[in-house]
């Protein structure tokens, strides 16, 4: 489990730190209410994230142990983890370039935490794929252990970065330059290619 909680904090770090709509919120809203902005915006991203589990394994619970959901499940994961490490390692977009997201900046860290999760369309991809795919390999690995493994290092990925920018943006720091989080990149996007490569060759049997 504590191996598989790994892997899963390491892959959720790699979607996280891709400037998105949580990003923005996160480095708008540190620079005003300071440290305590990044956990609240995670804290509404993670109630997003309750109730899409909750409906995943509701409608989805008959195709537990399903070899036909595994094979399609895990392929697609697979692909969108290639995809996804691909663009991670060829991203140019700085960090420096993120503003405010829309009439979301008229509300509280936690609610917009929630709403730029339910209104980003990659949110909903990442899940039916990647997501999906993962909680299943737990759930073959070590059951409800192996999914509550990747729960736990999903969540603590995105709680210990969002709340590392929000901390970094509310002191000012210039510890995260630029040329830094290029690598970070770099690292997890390449990781995510391989993963990939494991969970394809993992649904056609081979490995």
């Amino acid at each position: 489990m504590i191996l598989f909680a790994a892997t899963s904090f390491v892959v959720g770090l790699s979607g996280a730190i891709v400037p998105g709509p949580m990003l923005t919120v996160t480095i708008s809203d540190s620079m005003k209410k300071g440290f305590k902005a990044g956990p609240m915006v995670v804290s509404g991203h993670i109630i997003a994230e309750i109730i899409l589990i909750v409906l995943i394994f509701a409608g989805l619970g008959w195709l537990i142990g399903s070899s036909t959901a595994s094979f399609i499940i895990g392929t697609l994961g697979g692909i969108m983890l290639i995809l996804m490490g691909y663009n991670i390692t060829r991203s140019s977009q700085p960090v420096s370039e993120v503003s405010d997201y829309g009439e979301v900046k008229r509300y509280g860290p936690v609610i917009k935490g929630f709403m730029t999760s339910v209104s980003n369309p990659y949110f909903f991809i990442w899940w039916a794929t990647v997501g999906c795919a993962f909680m299943f390999k737990g759930l073959e690995l070590a059951g409800a252990v192996g999914v509550l493994g990747f729960i736990i290092g999903h969540w603590a990925s995105d709680l210990g970065w969002f709340s590392t920018v929000s901390f970094l943006t509310s002191r000012g720091s210039g510890i995260m330059n630029e040329k830094h989080y290029k690598i970070i990149m770099t690292i997890c996007g390449a990781f995510l290619i391989v993963l990939g490569v494991y969970f394809i060759l993992s649904a056609q049997k081979i490995i």
